[in-house]
């Protein structure tokens, strides 16, 4: 049985307990004001106990409007017009373009993909997974089409499965390939083994890396490392069984990337320029801590390499709680509390923390807390069509803040989705813990082991 499928057991009578007590008792406060009560403040967001039905109506409107942006079908480039006949291949068939910049087979879906699993493996709502059946029997349907299309027409990057024919990045490959595992061990959708045979082979043995077997790019520098390549590389290296080379890679990156007496992760680092200034963007933090968690969900206990890791994702942990804001959010730039706060790394920072108090990698105590504080921000994102708000766009490896701090934010922006989908539906989980218990005193919320002693407030007046 796995961990996760502990932690929901008999989740659904305590799930309908909590949801009477929280219906008319002291955790309903939306407006965050009390007339009567001068010692409780005005808050910037809903500073609540969440309320799991609550959060799952938010998830399903985003899990609704991904399905509505995101089209299956092979149409005309020229003419927009469907393609029926998927036996003889034409120059100009391609993907029908999805509504904004959600296109199905780039790495920010990869993360909806997991997403939509985890919301659906702890709601037990089978909607959320419907989605990912839908695109991934597109996949199965179309890639031999697609095949031929390459063969006669020579198309280079214009044909849709290029990123899955002929990969070229661990953006192509990482993000995308781990998802596929996933779904592939939850028997949703088709078993697409030739597409996991193709990004899996690119991840373990043909992305560039340093001599000591570190993940990098030849961009911006010509031997550069990303944060992000966290993500895109070690929960698919995971998956894959490759554990030794996912904790390596967790280990490396860190000896370059992560500043020790500052517990954050730097976005970058440049061969040729080691000591160059450092910047401190907040989503490749949040990739570094997901990518951990990750790799810690299937790396086995015994494996030499499990407590090094554990380690590391609490120092990292301990860095980004510290530097939450006081709406519950993240700034774009972390350690720059005049830059803005960014939803997609928030939402990563969230899951994770909430994550690891569930598995119990980090105490409940103040981590509870603020994974809560953290949803009660991410909650204002979700706007009624189901579209994620204030997600910065994609962003490179720059080596100045000015760059950064003006990276626009967009709900067409695809990194906000997953990572949402993943904090709510583990934020759930997390108030619905049974060993974990919340106390509300003193106008806040206190998390705490169901073993960890009895509190006493006598003495509070």
């Amino acid at each position: 049985m796995s961990t996760l499928t502990r932690a929901l057991a008999g989740a659904g009578l305590f799930c309908l307990l909590l949801g009477a007590a929280q219906a008319d008792g002291p955790y309903r406060n939306p407006d965050n004001k009390s007339k009567d009560d001068p010692g409780e403040g005005s808050y910037p967001v809903p500073y609540k106990m969440p309320v799991a039905s609550e959060i799952t109506e938010q998830l399903l409107r985003i899990r609704n409007y991904m399905d509505e942006v995101t089209p299956t079908r092979v149409v005309s480039r020229k003419t927009g017009q469907p393609i029926a006949d998927l036996k003889k291949p034409v120059a100009d068939a391609i993907f029908e373009p999805a509504k904004g910049d959600f296109g199905i087979m780039v790495y920010e879906m990869g993360v909806v993909h997991s997403g939509l699993m985890k919301a659906a493996a702890i709601t037990g709502d089978q909607r959320f997974t419907a989605m990912t059946r839908r695109h991934l029997q597109f996949f199965a349907d179309t890639l031999p089409y697609f095949k031929a299309q390459e063969a006669q027409f020579h198309l280079e990057r214009a044909n849709s499965f290029s990123r899955f024919l002929d990969p070229r990045a661990l953006d192509d490959a990482g993000s995308m390939c781990a998802a596929l595992m996933r779904a592939r061990n939850a028997k949703i959708g088709p078993d697409l083994a030739n597409m996991i045979a193709t990004c899996s082979d690119w991840v373990a043995n043909k992305q560039f890396r340093l001599p000591d077997g570190t993940m990098a790019r030849k961009r911006p520098q010509a031997v550069s490392l990303w944060g992000d390549d966290m993500y895109m590389s070690i929960p698919a290296l995971a998956e894959m069984g490759h554990y030794d080379d996912a904790v390596n890679n967790v280990l490396n990156m860190s000896k370059y990337l992560f500043n020790a007496q500052e517990g954050i992760y730097t976005h970058g680092w440049h061969a040729n320029i080691p000591d160059a200034p450092r910047f401190y963007w907040a989503r490749a933090n949040g990739w570094a801590v997901l990518a951990m968690s990750d790799l810690l969900d299937v790396l086995p206990k015994d494996h030499p390499g499990y407590p090094k890791v554990l380690a590391q994702l609490r120092a990292a942990l301990k860095g980004i709680a510290e530097r939450q804001s006081g709406s519950g959010l993240w700034h774009q730039m972390i350690d720059r509390s005049d830059s803005y706060l960014e939803t997609s790394a928030s939402a990563m920072f969230v899951y994770v923390i909430a994550h690891a108090v569930n598995e119990g990698w980090v105490p409940p105590t103040t981590y509870g807390s603020v994974a809560q504080a953290g949803w009660a921000g991410l909650s204002t994102k979700i706007n009624a069509k189901g579209q994620v708000e204030g997600t910065c766009v994609g962003t490179t490896l720059a080596g100045d803040q000015v760059y950064y701090y003006n990276r626009p934010t967009s709900v067409h922006a695809l990194h906000g989705y997953g990572p949402m989908l993943m904090a709510g539906a583990e934020i759930i989980r997390l108030i619905n813990n049974r060993n974990i218990g919340i106390e509300y005193r003193v106008r806040t919320y206190h998390y705490m082991p169901r073993d960890g002693g009895k509190t006493d407030y006598r003495e509070h007046h």
